[in-house]
């Protein structure tokens, strides 16, 4: 189990990031063939990103929120289209055999991603009790207590008000 923070904390990240929420639907589970590639196909991923630097990357963490849903952060919309459209990296290739094995059968699983773009400061978020999670997870953690006990405060702090 992951080690709990006992502390109240907020995620602080320099410059502008990306936020990029992605998951899948088994709509007919008794068609394996169409959704466990998908399904395998992000672990690798994952890992492929994980081995790469960030700085190299861009890509600063992820958090899973059950099966099928992660929350991805980036440090640029750049990074994530570069990441994507790489023939030689894990993505591409496995979203051209999904979208092959899909053609005629889009009913059968379910994909989607929403991609926000966030700018410096201009996000507020605590953690009390948790284990490293989300934007905490990606980035730093500090203590949000005193000038960071509300999330104005805390929104005010990150925007330089």
């Amino acid at each position: 189990m992951a080690q709990i923070n006992d502390k109240r904390l907020s995620a602080r990240i320099e410059g502008d990031f990306v936020v990029f929420l992605i998951g899948i639907r088994i709509n007919r589970p008794w068609k394996p063939q169409k959704w466990l590639p998908a399904v395998l196909a992000m672990p690798r991923m994952l890992r492929e990103l994980q081995a790469r630097p960030a700085a190299e990357t861009g890509f600063l963490g992820y958090t899973t929120l059950g099966f099928g849903t992660l929350v991805q952060y980036w440090r640029s919309y750049d990074h994530l289209e570069t990441y994507a459209n790489a023939p030689d990296a894990a993505h591409f290739p496995a979203w051209k055999a999904f979208n092959k094995r899909a053609r005629n059968s889009r009913a059968d699983v379910g994909i989607w991603h929403e991609t926000y773009l966030v700018r410096a400061g201009e996000y507020e978020t605590v953690y009390s009790g948790m284990p490293d999670f989300g934007l905490g997870k990606a980035a730093s953690l500090v203590p949000a207590t005193g000038a960071m006990s509300g999330s104005r405060k805390r929104l005010e702090a990150g925007s330089g008000n």
